[in-house]
């Protein structure tokens, strides 16, 4: 992605480019997007405790869904939906201008969050650690980011949120706490 579609641009470049400067934000997001999706995926699939029933059932040329192939599938539809929703609550209040400068923003986010999943990744893979224990602090870390994330957003020199302090509000709970819940419960519950 660095070498082809922002020309070969180097890490501080990229996340230091102002939105005026940058090309192919959409390229980015996407495989930014994809990346952030399937390691969380690889990294959330040892904990799933169970595949559901109704996810168990479901065959494609007989081969049934493994812990894998549902933390997939429930991570990129939650994503999915939430993207979908994002765009549509723009559109709704009538800041459709911003959702470009939001989602370019979200991927530099996004970038930096999938590089340390991937660390994760590695370190959960390939070296010895209890991975009972590691879930909590799996868990805090991504609380931690899920905070960061909210006043990174909040803050922002880009000013992606809408300006109306009861439209950020509705954004938190809508399209970051209540999808993050929904996430948890078809996951974990």
């Amino acid at each position: 992605m660095m070498n082809i579609i922002e020309r070969e641009a180097n890490l501080k470049d990229f996340l230091l480019q102002k939105y005026f400067e940058s090309s192919n934000n959409l390229p980015s997001w996407i495989i930014t997007s994809c990346v952030i999706t399937l390691t969380l995926a690889v990294l959330i699939s040892q904990y799933v405790p169970v595949v559901p029933e109704y996810a168990a059932k479901f065959q494609i040329f007989g081969y049934q869904m493994n812990k894998f192939g549902y933390s997939l599938t429930v991570v990129s539809l939650f994503y999915f939906v939430r993207t979908a929703l994002g765009f549509l609550y723009y559109q709704s209040i009538g800041d459709g201008k911003k959702w470009s400068i939001f989602y370019f923003t979200s991927t530099k986010f996004n970038f930096i969050l999938s590089i340390l999943v991937i660390i994760l990744c590695i370190t959960h893979y390939y070296f010895p650690i209890d991975k009972s224990k590691a879930f909590l602090y799996y868990f805090y870390f991504f609380l931690f980011v899920f905070i960061f994330k909210v006043f990174f957003y909040l803050f922002h020199r880009n000013n992606i949120l809408p300006q109306k302090w009861y439209y950020k509000f509705l954004y938190i709970c809508t399209l970051q706490i209540a999808p993050l819940l929904m996430l948890w419960k078809l996951l974990f519950i």
